[in-house]
């Protein structure tokens, strides 16, 4: 069954915005001065595109993962504060959204797809549309290695995670054909 978006789907996705609005007040999108509530309003917007392609089942909480999902790993916002805030489910999407500090980069995404694959396929495809905002042209100064990891740990999202969500899994394909090399 399609989940409809609500009135109090709608303001918990208002709530949501305000409080990444003040976690992420000082941090810009990469390689640009602007806010880093660009980056959070593409994901949602992803989302928002997919869910109209193929319902997601779940959309309510997707989207308030899809704008809180940098909020622990990027503003170390606690987990007891999102699930005061925002309920246990937004709080345990957004920590696997997350990776975990201390970890050695290959481990830390592999780390955290496995805590996304427990999660309901809707906080998939969170990760999903993470992924298809973040493969736009990189920051002029990443190297070129960087560049093609970035890339090809884009394939192991889309490998992972794909089966989520079939408009969204072509969008990552496409963005990956695309990315440079």
């Amino acid at each position: 069954m399609t989940q409809q978006i609500d009135d109090a789907s709608q303001d918990a996705w208002i709530k949501a915005w305000r409080f990444a609005a003040e976690a992420h007040a000082q941090q810009k999108f990469p390689g640009t001065d602007m806010p880093y509530l660009v980056h959070l309003g593409m994901v949602s917007m992803e989302l928002l595109a997919a869910h109209a392609q193929e319902p997601i089942d779940g959309i309510g909480v997707a989207m308030q993962c899809a704008i809180l999902h940098d909020a622990m790993e990027d503003q170390d916002v606690p987990h007891a504060t999102l699930v005061s805030e925002f309920g246990l489910a937004v709080a345990d999407g957004v920590a696997a959204l997350s990776k975990k500090p201390g970890l050695p980069k290959a481990e830390a995404m592999a780390d955290s797809l496995a805590r996304i694959g427990r999660q309901p396929k809707a906080i998939w495809c969170v990760k999903l549309a993470d992924r298809i905002s973040n493969l736009d042209a990189p920051p002029h100064y990443w190297p070129p290695e960087k560049i093609s990891a970035y890339g090809k740990e884009g394939s192991l999202i889309l490998a992972s995670l794909g089966q989520a969500h079939g408009y969204l899994a072509r969008r990552l394909a496409a963005k990956i054909a695309a990315y440079p090399s």
